[in-house]
């Protein structure tokens, strides 16, 4: 993994709004990203919100050492741009809105696939099963830990 090298402290106003403006940069990059993966998730287009993964990791990395270093510049940053901080606090909390909106579709989709994996493990299981009745006449039901393990191509 090559390292970039850390950027220089903010040590005044000039450098303070660069990197507030670095900031804001990859910020819109990252929100569309993580906008897009999400769009992509919620219609069943995982292979596709895949594709973006590698740019939103390292979208994410940027973001967070950028916010370090303008959090780590706070004074500065205050006493010449006061304004900025607010707006800042104010799109982190919008992104994190969008980033908890991201994070429950990717849930959902994590859920149904796993649901549906059980569910065609379980009716293999089934039919392998032979049919047999207990002592009370009723019909067994094939036990999971005696089903034989389900395995899956990650290349369709």
């Amino acid at each position: 993994m090559n390292k970039s090298p850390k950027p220089a402290p903010i040590a005044n106003a000039d450098d303070a709004v660069r990197a507030v403006a670095n900031l804001n940069t990859i910020m819109d990059r990252l929100v569309m990203t993580v906008e897009q993966e999400t769009a992509r998730v919620r219609v069943g287009r995982l292979r596709d919100a895949l594709e973006r993964d590698e740019t939103k990791v390292d979208l994410a990395r940027a973001y967070a050492a950028e916010s370090e270093r303008v959090a780590a510049a706070r004074g500065i940053i205050a006493s010449n741009l006061p304004d900025v901080l607010e707006r800042l606090r104010k799109r982190h909390d919008a992104f994190r809105a969008l980033l908890q909106t991201n994070l429950t579709v990717l849930a959902t989709a994590h859920a149904v696939s796993e649901g549906i994996i059980r569910g065609v493990q379980g009716e293999l299981a089934r039919k392998q099963a032979p049919s047999t009745y207990g002592a009370t006449g009723r019909a067994n039901v094939p036990s999971s830990k005696t089903s034989q393990p389900l395995a899956l191509s990650k290349s369709l």
